[in-house]
């Protein structure tokens, strides 16, 4: 008997596809992101390398926000979400930060994750970086670019908490003196647009002069301090972090009122209120983004690597202490360190879906 081995190929070929078709959507599905109750998906994302680029080290915030990081990359690490996850600073020049970041691109990261130094110079890069398949999201700063993800806090909120408090306990009307960050910043930019847009609503309220803190307290009472001299009474300090407690030694040391400082969440400037509170019932209260926004860029990441829908911008919330919270934070905090809640794979999932809806 003479068998046709075309005929056979064709009948191979119909059986193979027939068997092709009902095992193709098996495997598919076994590729398919799971979604569990608490909104994290889970896919194999093991392989993935995600990496942190950060503008500047140089003050207290950013050192935790770094031990932040590595805390949570560690964590996965062990569980075998992730592969790698390193952190790259820059000594506060863009220029250093973009050669990093191409270096990045070049190294073959799945996912970077970046605390701009400048909203326009990383432009190009970061649009570099998305046309090689690499996931971008940037960190309490802006870079704008369609392709990329945005975790950052609302800044508008954080200046209109800071004017409205400055502006009910002086009944409208006073002397302002505001702390910037670092010139240039995205991030700085950011806090001081929302303190003059909510200034605005209050015209008795005048800024009568600004210095540039870079959010540590030693530069901000040198700047203060040479500030002083010049300026009329000051009946508040408006700022960004981190300046507080260097803002009130320069009024102390030039024997001067102390003014209403709003405070940025910092052990130092919460023990400083403390103290005054006891002692002379000086009241104010604490507002600040949290070192530990840098756990909620390294999970948006994964995320996003593992296949999750997320929204171009999540948002996250601001911590804010008032009078009777004080000792209760200040009881947990170590010294050195600020108010800073830490975020799990589960906290972040929620807050993307909050984002998303």
């Amino acid at each position: 008997m003479f068998l046709n081995p075309f005929s056979l190929s064709r009948r191979w070929l119909r059986r193979s596809q027939g068997l092709l078709a009902m095992i193709c959507p098996l495997f598919l599905l076994c590729y398919v992101p799971v979604i569990q109750a608490d909104g994290v998906v889970h896919s194999d994302t093991g392989s993935k390398r995600i990496i942190l680029s950060n503008s500047y080290a140089g003050s207290d915030f950013r050192k935790v926000m770094v031990q932040n990081w590595k805390e949570v990359a560690s964590t996965a690490q062990q569980k075998r979400l992730i592969k790698d996850a390193p952190v790259i600073s820059a000594n506060n020049s863009v220029t250093e930060q973009a050669q990093q970041i191409q270096n990045m691109i070049m190294e073959g990261y799945d996912a970077i994750v970046i605390l701009a130094g400048s909203d326009t110079a990383l432009r190009g890069l970061v649009h570099d970086a998305c046309q090689a398949g690499v996931v971008v999201v940037i960190l309490a700063s802006k870079v704008n670019d369609p392709c990329v993800y945005e975790v950052n806090y609302d800044w508008d909120e954080m200046g209109r908490a800071e004017i409205e408090y400055v502006a009910e306990r002086l009944q409208g009307k006073g002397n302002l003196l505001e702390i910037r960050g670092i010139a240039g910043d995205a991030t700085d930019d950011d806090i001081s647009a929302g303190l003059h847009k909510a200034a605005q609503q209050y015209p008795g309220l005048k800024i009568v002069h600004t210095v540039y803190g870079q959010w540590t307290n030693s530069v901000a009472k040198k700047e203060v301090a040479l500030a002083l001299p010049t300026l009329p009474e000051i009946d508040a300090v408006i700022d960004q972090g981190g300046d507080g407690y260097g803002a009130a030694m320069a009024f102390k040391e030039a024997g001067r009122p102390l003014p209403i400082i709003v405070m940025g969440n910092r052990q130092n400037e919460l023990a400083f209120w403390q103290q005054e509170r006891d002692k002379h019932g000086y009241e104010t209260f604490s507002i600040s983004a949290s070192p530990s926004i840098s756990q909620v860029g390294f999970w948006v990441a994964q995320q996003i690597l593992a296949g999750k829908e997320v929204p171009k911008i999540v948002k996250v919330p601001l911590v804010t202490i008032h009078s009777d919270e004080l000792d209760a934070w200040l009881e947990k905090m170590p010294v050195g360190g600020a108010a800073n809640p830490s975020y799990s794979q589960q906290d972040v999932a929620k807050m993307i879906d909050a984002s998303l809806h």
